[in-house]
């Protein structure tokens, strides 16, 4: 059935084209990983006399080395490691690194450990999770794009380095995407908008489906 029976047959029938979608790119931070360092001066901090004391906390140094601390509020969970490092994930605004790290030390100086040194506080990687509203031809993509991969045997999402800004991308044929890689917000909202940009500039947005991700017979016959 040709395009222009369909939509006499259903008036509501639309064509999706690149370039031509109705909604902008859209994204959210669905996890911010930060690390945070504490000169302990060549001491060590006692890991089993943390989790003594408090409940909220899990260490079986026979599977891991690092001390667990789950946080209610900000909610996030915390590694801590007898050297002073930590790393904390779950956040979902790197502001709250600050504030996490602050109820960390109190409730380690109220186990009876000394603490005397600022923390350093570095955000690692921002998890971002969003949809460019376009259908993507990955087969198209893998093979015009720099630094993509797609092996749809193993994964079905084509995996995409790009390298300014750095950020590594997860591209599904739906137009869902998963961004990792990045250090703020405003890393992720520029890759974004860069990689709709190449997406219509490369010609891989997909001709051919309708809104509702099936094939338009056209295209096929």
């Amino acid at each position: 059935m040709s395009l222009a029976k369909k939509r006499a047959a259903n008036p509501t029938l639309k064509e999706s084209r690149p370039g031509d979608a109705g909604a902008k790119p859209e994204w959210k931070v669905e996890n911010i990983v930060a690390t945070v360092a504490i000169d302990m001066n060549g001491a060590k901090i006692d890991l089993n006399q943390i989790a003594r004391k408090y409940a909220d906390c899990e260490y079986n140094p026979e599977r891991f080395p690092g001390l667990v601390m789950r946080v209610p509020s900000p909610k996030a969970t915390v590694l801590i490691f007898t050297t002073g490092k930590m790393v904390i994930t779950g956040l979902r605004d790197a502001g709250e690194a600050g504030v996490i790290t602050k109820d960390v030390i109190k409730k380690i100086k109220g186990a009876k450990i000394d603490i005397t040194a600022e923390p350093v506080i570095t955000i690692q990687n921002i998890v971002a999770s969003g949809n460019l509203h376009v259908f993507v031809d990955l087969d198209k993509a893998a093979i015009v794009m720099d630094n993509a991969m797609y092996e749809p045997e193993t994964f079905p999402g084509l995996v995409y380095r790009m390298a300014e800004p750095k950020a590594v991308f997860l591209i599904f044929s739906t137009g869902r995407i998963v961004c990792t890689g990045c250090k703020t917000k405003e890393i992720v909202g520029t890759a974004v908008t860069k990689l709709i940009g190449q997406i219509k500039e490369l010609e891989v947005a997909r001709v051919g489906l309708n809104h509702d991700g099936s094939e338009n017979d056209d295209d096929l016959m």
